[in-house]
């Protein structure tokens, strides 16, 4: 196998796009989407707080901004219409509105630095934009017969049981709603982490005097900012809602535990571009997504693994509030351009920390070794059925080289590249693996994290294959993984006995994911 260095990119084949990796921490301008799901070219590396500060200093949201809310500018920009401004009558209708939309985007949100209730609206409204129709009846009995006929394949090509899910329908909106309490735990630590760095550099930049006035204040500027945040995530889910093709489409398990759903008129326009039958489509799509929920059922640690591993990287993000405060220092208030030089000087980028590195390279070669067992088994199963399942697999690689639908989400949201750089490397390294000591060698890693490929194994396949089948020592196949894995769980055995000074480990000594969880 070609080997590469760690961080080096997945080269997209010819005729792909390599899209670039977002900026972190990802709060980017509302409306500035990156790439396809803005509808434009975007730029990648805006300052992600730009806006937002922006925003509280009086500045302009951008024309693409949502319908709707705030005719004419946010709060620091009056709307137009007002009297004395423009020598327009004020409208009461009009002013009405204004007053409505600026409640809603005060309301509190209690102990949250997000406003959900505007999000959840702003991406119903986006999604439905271009229309969101419900599936219909003929609709939920395809999804549900691919969806059937797909764990009859699979049950041929791998170990793993079928997840006994359920099978469903979603529109738009459905997808929305059902996925937004894995987007509320995806996106909080963000949302925290920089509305406290706000907080720091106006209390520390404020002279000591006005040091006690902020207090009061601080609840107003939480909801500022919650409304910000809101609107930033509402318009990211709400074009991603537009892109998915099913509840796993992303890699990650956004949706409830025991469901299995496809996004029909998604589907519809997916393949009204790829010269495919539909139907073949959709049993393709349907085998990719029960795959993905036969390996989060059947693989009880990996749902939590993989969204700790988010977690851990947003919680990680710093800012540098003195660099901040020192360049709040810097500004003019008379002088608007001031403001612009100090917004543009990258001020507020956050810190690249230890922390983060390791949860990115975690999350990265769990989910490249995700996609590329789902890429496996999915073209074992297809090729014995489905005419075109070669040109499907290419698409759906494609697809991913060249920038999913999320990839761009999560980089504007928690600055965050979720494209498996190496799911090519880790399909082969599965298919090697099925090769050399049967499907249960293959499927045997998923029994424990600390028995999947590390980031270097991607590069070498050939020494982590012959470690786990036993091949470099001559002993049996299959013996080495047992022997391994025999070995962790006796090491789980005696730490759950005792604790580091051997008294019984606690509850608290245990981690979300076990005691062993990474």
């Amino acid at each position: 196998m070609d080997e590469r260095r760690d961080d080096e990119q997945e080269r997209p084949e010819d005729g792909e796009q390599q899209s670039p990796r977002p900026s972190q921490p990802g709060f980017g301008p509302p409306g500035s989407l990156p790439g396809r799901l803005s509808g434009g070219g975007g730029d990648q590396g805006a300052n992600p707080f730009e806006e937002l500060f922006g925003s509280l200093f009086g500045g302009n949201l951008p024309p693409d901004f949502p319908a709707g809310a705030f005719p004419g500018g946010l709060p620091g920009g009056m709307p137009p219409g007002l009297p004395g401004f423009g020598g327009t009558p004020l409208d009461p209708q009009q002013m009405g509105q204004v007053l409505a939309q600026l409640q809603r985007f005060l309301a509190g949100s209690g102990d949250s630095p997000v406003n959900w209730d505007l999000a959840r609206d702003i991406a119903r409204k986006a999604a439905s934009g271009e229309g969101d129709p419900s599936p219909g009846a003929a609709d939920r009995r395809a999804v549900e017969d691919a969806l059937r006929v797909a764990e009859l394949w699979l049950d041929g090509v791998t170990e793993l049981a079928a997840a006994g899910s359920s099978t469903e329908s979603w529109s738009r909106a459905d997808w929305i709603e059902r996925t937004m309490p894995v987007w509320t735990r995806l996106v909080e630590p963000v949302a925290t982490t920089v509305s406290a760095a706000m907080a720091e550099a106006l209390t520390s930049q404020a002279p000591p005097e006005l040091a006690a006035m902020i207090g009061p204040a601080s609840g107003m500027l939480r909801q500022v900012g919650g409304g910000i945040f809101g609107m930033q995530l509402g318009q990211a889910v709400g074009a991603l809602s537009g892109e998915v093709l099913c509840s796993t489409d992303i890699g990650l398990p956004l949706a409830p535990a025991g469901r299995a759903a496809l996004l029909p008129a998604n589907l519809a326009a997916f393949a009204d571009g790829l010269e495919i039958p539909l139907d073949e489509v959709r049993r393709y799509i349907a085998l990719r997504e029960a795959a993905h929920a036969r390996l989060f059922a059947q693989v009880p640690w990996l749902r939590s693994h993989l969204v700790g591993a988010v977690e851990a990287f947003a919680r990680g993000i710093r800012v540098d509030v003195e660099r901040i405060s020192e360049a709040a220092r810097d500004v003019d208030p008379a002088n608007p351009e001031s403001l612009q030089e100090a917004l543009s000087s990258g001020v507020f980028e956050p810190e690249n920390t230890p922390e983060q590195k390791v949860a990115l390279e975690r999350l990265e070669s769990t989910l490249a070794l995700v996609e590329g067992w789902v890429d496996h088994v999915v073209d074992a199963a297809a090729r014995r059925a489905l005419p075109h399942a070669p040109a499907l697999r290419e698409t759906m690689r494609r697809r991913r080289a060249s920038g999913g639908p999320a990839e761009h989400a999560l980089g504007v949201l928690v600055g965050l590249e979720l494209r498996p750089r190496r799911a090519r490397e880790a399909a082969a390294l599965w298919a090697l693996l099925e090769e050399r000591g049967g499907r249960e060698a293959r499927d045997s890693v998923w029994q424990h994290p600390d028995l999947l490929p590390t980031a270097e194994d991607l590069a070498a396949a050939e020494g982590f294959v012959a470690r786990s089948t036993g091949g470099s020592e001559g002993q049996p196949e299959g013996d080495a993984m047992d022997a391994a894995l025999a070995q962790l769980l006796d090491d789980e055995a005696a730490g759950g006995e005792r604790g580091d000074g051997g008294e019984p480990a606690s509850e608290e000594d245990e981690g979300p994911e076990g005691p062993s969880a990474r």
